[in-house]
């Protein structure tokens, strides 16, 4: 009997636990990607180097492998390869409809506005159009957050405190034109209170919700993501009305398969909005690592299941324990590793350190500048808690 043939979208380190899974489950991997020495170009059983934009070319080249399935993890960009090639294929995915409205954030935010779901309010901003824009013209309130609507990573996005502060709104929409392909940018007032992603899974349109994480960011002006906890400790109330909200918003957005990751925030009086949804697991090593650790559900091997049409496992496989990642920026958070190391070296799951970054002192302006990261594992969340710097 031939191996099933699987298309894997992206061949970066983040790709790594998909490839690694799908071979472990007997699959022969197809890697899609730019060529540029990543990982996944040696990782995979065949590597074509297509970028992930070349959509067109990917559909033909899986037309021609005749795939049984195709997948990504960690990547809004290419979840648009993704359910393009499941689309004119026949295979399992998400719509072209449900596409859009999770990669684009102001036909999310329209979709979101429409089908009652909290979201902060925003206004497009295109970059023909965004001479002389003044958003107290159109009724938004400072604070505000600039982004592009087409990228993730904190790329691209600005918080203004006020006109001027820290930057013009002109200077702010300019730095998400250049960060985004589609030189389209949101304008739209900030979202107050502690953020949290929730980690679901779909078949068929039910949605299961695996855990929800605790996240900690730099704040202002850019909030890149300096680490994430689970479980995130809500109280049972809130986290069932967190639960709610995201079953509903995945329903808005048509998502029907695959993994999802919902960013939102919730302010001290108990108000929540969501910030964003993506079709697919969150990165930063969320849903490839920390949920099976903390839920015990093989997430990744659920992905692979639903990308060749089979339903997925659910059911924990390991003991679920408190679990957390630590993003360095500096050398402080080297410090803060050498504690572990020192003092509970069994919690230390993994390290990755991009040791020239660290030698050069780069400054971290995004998620992919970072310097690296460590992964923890333990009974319970306050075993974490001395090790984990900002979400301490």
């Amino acid at each position: 009997m031939s191996k099933p043939k699987l298309a894997v979208i992206g061949a970066s380190h983040f790709q790594m636990p998909l490839i690694l899974k799908a071979q472990e489950m007997g699959c022969e991997v197809h890697a899609f990607a730019w060529q540029c020495g990543d990982v996944g170009e040696t990782a995979a059983d065949v590597f074509h180097p297509v970028s992930i934009v070349e959509v067109d070319q990917i559909v033909e080249e899986c037309r021609r492998i005749g795939v049984d399935g195709i997948c990504t993890i960690a990547s809004d960009l290419a979840t648009v390869a993704v359910n393009h090639v499941a689309h004119e294929l026949g295979l399992v995915g998400n719509s072209l409809e449900c596409t859009q409205l999770s990669t684009n954030k102001s036909c999310m935010r329209r979709a979101f506005e429409e089908g009652g779901d909290p979201s902060p309010k925003s206004i497009l901003v295109c970059e023909d159009d965004a001479a002389g824009f003044d958003p107290l013209e159109h009724g938004l309130s400072y604070p505000l957050i600039v982004k592009p609507i087409d990228r993730s990573g904190s790329r691209g996005v600005t918080k203004l405190e006020a006109p001027g502060d820290p930057m013009t709104v002109g200077e702010a929409l300019a730095n998400a034109f250049e960060q985004g392909f589609a030189k389209s940018a949101l304008v739209e007032e900030f979202a107050e209170g502690d953020e949290f992603s929730v980690e679901g899974i779909s078949w068929r349109g039910e949605h299961r919700i695996l855990t929800i994480t605790r996240k900690a960011t730099t704040g202002a002006p850019h909030f890149i993501e300096s680490g994430h906890l689970q479980p995130a400790g809500l109280d049972a109330a809130t986290e069932a009305r967190v639960r709610d909200v995201v079953v509903h918003a995945l329903s808005t957005l048509g998502v029907e398969n695959g993994a999802s990751h919902s960013e939102l925030k919730i302010a001290p009086d108990g108000t929540m909005r969501i910030i964003e949804i993506g079709a697919r697991m969150g990165g930063d090593c969320i849903g490839s690592d920390l949920v099976p650790l903390s839920t015990g559900v093989d997430f990744v091997r659920a992905v692979v299941d639903i990308a060749l049409g089979r339903e997925p496992d659910l059911n924990p496989v390991s003991e679920p324990q408190a679990a957390a990642i630590r993003f360095m920026f500096e050398e402080a958070d080297f410090q803060l590793l050498d504690r572990v190391r020192s003092e509970c070296p069994n919690f230390l799951q993994s390290v990755r350190i991009d040791e020239e970054a660290r030698a050069g002192a780069r400054e971290v302006t995004d998620s992919s500048t970072r310097l690296g990261h460590f992964i923890l594992a333990a009974p319970a969340v306050q075993d974490l808690l001395p090790y984990l710097g900002l979400l301490g």
